[in-house]
């Protein structure tokens, strides 16, 4: 709750004492000169022992009320509350202790007019102290419930994106054991050395798979053990073109495995072969091809357009994984364009501040 956490000690160290030198001096019901110097002193104690206790009665009330009645549901019910319980305690304490200063050093002789006078004033001030508090609880309130949600908000989106992570480990198991599968049958000895590879593969996978984000370089290191795994089975009518400058592999974060789901995307909804092959090429670009505006560079995928007319059913969670995990983690979304001859990927990356 806020009120746990609003610390008014000065506050009320400071208006305590003012209010109870203060309303005495207005209402005139202390005469300095009708008092010696001790008996004026004691007077004022008493008029400051007043407030105290108002304040502290009335603080206490606001406090307890706060668990009963809440502005944004109840609002009207909060303040008549509110002005029902300050004026049930207010009015009473102030009469009774009033009366008591006038028995103690007045003789006895109650000025009602005074009472009724410095009880209003006392009054007037409990509803605005009141308000104080109750704008610095909505404040706090507010700050609160916006941490809350924005806290919520992450707590939500790791949940997303471990889920979307947790997608990636089977998507290429299930694409690298159907190579596999086919290298038993047709070529084992590229079977033993595909299994190989595969483990180191499976390892980087394995190290990474729970980082939002790696760095560039071993990305990269990631992708060429990847591709070694197609060229064992596909030689020569694969080829992969990296053409990103080594001085930016230490300068960007980018995705874990997220080059090598563009490269299978590549091969796997493609036709091609030793005469016409697979080249994917892969560079940095720094502007939106939509707009041409400068923009965070991004890297660039891209491969000659040979759709196949028909591909082995898959889970579905290539791009549409990738791309979910690029507006959670980096903030972008992947950018796919698609012309008659070439498809091209712009995958957002981020610099290391």
């Amino acid at each position: 709750m806020a009120t746990e956490r609003i610390n008014d000690i000065g506050f009320r160290l400071i208006l305590i004492p003012f209010f109870g030198i203060a309303i005495p001096l207005v209402t005139r019901m202390i005469d300095p000169h009708s008092f010696s110097h001790w008996m004026l002193k004691l007077a004022y104690i008493y008029t400051i022992g007043i407030a105290a206790v108002i304040w502290q009665g009335n603080r206490y009330l606001l406090f307890s009320l706060r668990s009963y009645f809440d502005w944004f549901n109840r609002p009207v019910r909060k303040i008549i509350a509110l002005l029902l319980a300050v004026s049930f305690f207010t009015i009473p304490v102030c009469v009774v202790l009033l009366m008591g200063w006038y028995q103690v050093f007045n003789g006895g002789r109650v000025n009602w007019e005074v009472v009724r006078t410095a009880t209003l004033i006392i009054m007037i001030c409990v509803i605005f102290i009141t308000h104080v508090y109750e704008t610095v609880f909505l404040v706090k309130d507010s700050e609160s419930e916006m941490l809350r949600n924005a806290q919520l908000e992450r707590l939500k989106a790791q949940a997303e994106l471990q889920a979307l992570k947790g997608q990636i480990d089977p998507h290429f198991m299930f694409n690298s054991l159907n190579t596999l599968t086919w290298l038993i049958e047709e070529a084992p000895p590229k079977a033993k050395v595909f299994n190989e590879h595969l483990a180191d593969v499976y390892r980087y996978i394995l190290q990474n798979r729970e980082r939002e984000l790696v760095i560039l370089g071993e990305e990269v290191g990631f992708l060429y053990d990847y591709f070694s795994l197609l060229r064992i089975r596909y030689s020569e009518a694969v080829r992969l073109v990296l053409e990103v400058d080594e001085t930016m592999f230490e300068r960007y974060l980018i995705l874990p495995i997220s080059l090598q789901v563009l490269v299978e995307n590549a091969h796997k909804h493609n036709e091609f072969s030793l005469q016409e092959p697979l080249e994917i090429r892969i560079w940095m670009d720094g502007t939106e091809k939509s707009t041409g505006t400068a923009a965070r560079p991004r890297l660039v995928v891209r491969n000659r357009l040979a759709k196949k007319e028909a591909i082995r059913a898959s889970p579905g969670v290539g791009l549409a994984n990738l791309d979910d995990r690029c507006k959670l983690a980096v903030g972008s979304p992947l950018e796919v364009v698609e012309t008659k001859t070439d498809f091209t990927i712009y995958l957002p990356i981020l610099p290391i501040d």
